[in-house]
């Protein structure tokens, strides 16, 4: 195989994604802790149990990114790889994918990328690659243009609880108390890797099409423009979001997807993330 793309389950991405275009596709696991239980992020994961079990009171829960030697493993079955990872802010994992490819002989050949975000952005990275490869590019050009594709990505997201990303670091106490006062819906923004709230709703009545106003401004009248939708246990709300954006931007390539365990984890349920 000449080329392949390996990316973390953090993705939200299915296993038969590239299947038909030439090109291998390897998720790999990150793991989530509930208590005693242990879920690795393999696409089996039964997501309404573990929130269920979220749910103990006092139970302590935590996520884990894979080893170097995961992603290791992987690297020999294609001459050529691109790895894509989850926000480097939020995750070792790209710190890991790093370690793997500079501990492999063919370092030279394969390319690690931080989305600097999580879900949707990822598969768009994917599709932008299978895009680039089939061109015919070069791997030193592709690797150069898939950074800059990367830096044009962005990133919104609305969550009707925030525990575990204030629990696990990943958002500050003083943002996540903000977050959880009941009459403030936040949306918020992944801003270079980190989270950031960037604006504040009162009420849930206009928050969608208030983040689809915002869309348009990033937009910029570009209608052709992929959106990827993910959602945990909220597809009336991904669709109800997706009806704005095509009011308010003009929109028509919009992709809803279930998120998988890791990002369920984070997002709980009822948490929206649109990506473009």
């Amino acid at each position: 195989m000449k080329y392949q793309i390996i990316v973390d389950s953090c993705s939200d991405i299915d296993k038969y994604y590239l299947e038909g275009t030439g090109i291998g596709l390897k998720i790999v696991p990150l793991t989530i802790n509930v208590g005693d239980n242990e879920y690795v992020d393999e696409g089996d994961v039964k997501i309404e149990e573990m929130l269920k079990n979220l749910k103990t009171p006092k139970i302590k829960s935590g996520s884990a990114c894979p080893s170097p030697q995961a992603f290791k493993d992987e690297f020999d079955k294609a001459d050529y790889t691109f790895v894509v990872t989850i926000t480097s802010k939020l995750s070792g994992c790209y710190n890991s994918a790093l370690l793997a490819k500079n501990e492999h002989p063919n370092s030279a050949h394969i390319h690690v990328i931080d989305s600097k975000a999580v879900s949707g952005t990822e598969i768009l990275i994917v599709d932008k690659l299978v895009e680039l490869i089939n061109s015919g590019l070069d791997f030193d050009t592709i690797v150069s243009e898939i950074e800059k594709y990367r830096d044009n990505c962005t990133l919104f997201f609305v969550l009707q609880r925030f525990d575990n990303l204030v629990n696990n670091g990943r958002m500050s106490k003083i943002a996540g108390l903000i977050a959880s006062t009941i009459s403030l819906k936040p949306i918020c923004k992944a801003v270079d890797g980190e989270i950031r709230i960037v604006k504040k709703i009162i009420g849930s009545k206009h928050l969608f099409s208030k983040l689809a106003e915002m869309i348009k401004e990033v937009l910029n009248g570009d209608k052709d423009r992929k959106i990827i939708i993910s959602h945990c246990y909220a597809e009336d709300e991904a669709e109800e979001l997706k009806y704005h954006i095509e009011k308010i931007c003009g929109s028509q390539n919009i992709k809803i997807i279930p998120m998988r365990a890791l990002t369920s984890y984070y997002a709980l349920e009822k948490g929206v993330i649109v990506c473009f």
